[in-house]
């Protein structure tokens, strides 16, 4: 079980990693089972490769959002 503030040491460390994929839109914890991953939303599944399983022994979970554009 991870607890909420190690994901979010977890989340940092990753999308400093990943700010310059482009296939990565979005960084963030999430709840799961009676602990905490991060999520990564991706804008297609090729970019799921470059995504590591575990950052610091916090799971590290992806989902396929698309490309994100502002309204």
């Amino acid at each position: 079980m991870t607890d909420r503030a190690s994901a979010s040491a977890a989340k940092s460390a990753l999308r400093a990693r990943l700010a310059a994929d482009p296939g990565v839109v979005g960084v963030g914890v999430a709840r799961r089972d009676s602990g905490y991953v991060v999520k990564v939303a991706l804008a297609d599944a090729h970019a799921a490769s470059r995504v590591p399983g575990d950052v610091d022994g916090v799971r590290v979970v992806t989902e396929v959002v698309g490309v994100v554009r502002p309204l």
